[in-house]
């Protein structure tokens, strides 16, 4: 691993009502990024991909820190097992604070959150914002049709063709760090 600190923002979905190839996945990123010393960052979720995600970091002596909104804390929706929870006043402090955090990102499938957040961090690479790498996790081909839109943004003229290097596919969690790893391949 070329740098000591390595940490990493993964979007994912907090649906608990998902197939369970989506939280195989998520549960193994969370072991690799555990035993490669990779902290990974979040939005501090307790259910779905992101509860399966730190569950996992957490059981394999990981480090987690996660980013929540005071809202979604008093619902009930924050892991009580972080090592460092970040509570925000707003969804927008709370993305703000990640991209900011982050030496990379991976976007684990999810919903409409991990979707504009996604979107965001890809505009912000785009306006030369953000420099680290974004790698989603396509997962039994889940952005599969987001990477089909892409493809007509750029063919209508709305994208340039060269932003295809904004972003790095990875079909496995294994993929995914290998990517963090070597950000050059």
């Amino acid at each position: 691993m070329k740098e000591k600190n390595l940490s990493v923002v993964v979007y994912c979905a907090s649906s608990e009502e998902i197939d369970e190839i989506y939280i195989h996945a998520a549960v193994r990123l969370g072991q690799l990024l555990a035993e490669k010393g990779i902290a990974c960052i979040n939005g501090a979720g307790r259910q779905g991909l992101m509860g399966a995600l730190n569950d996992s970091v957490i059981r394999f002596g990981g480090k987690v820190k996660g980013v929540i909104p005071r809202f979604m804390v008093d619902a009930g929706w924050c892991h009580n097992g972080l090592d460092e929870t970040v509570i925000t006043e707003t969804i927008h402090e709370r993305k703000a604070y990640m991209a900011r955090s982050a030496g990379a990102v991976i976007a684990l499938p999810g919903g409409m959150g991990t979707l504009e957040e996604l979107a965001e961090i890809l505009t912000w690479k785009q306006l030369g914002l953000y420099k680290n790498s974004v790698i989603l996790l396509n997962i039994n081909g889940y952005y599969d049709f987001l990477l089909q839109f892409f493809e007509k943004m750029m063919e209508e003229k709305f994208m340039n063709t060269g932003y295809r290097e904004m972003w790095k596919i990875a079909t496995t969690p294994d993929e995914a760090v290998e990517f963090l790893e070597n950000p050059e391949i």
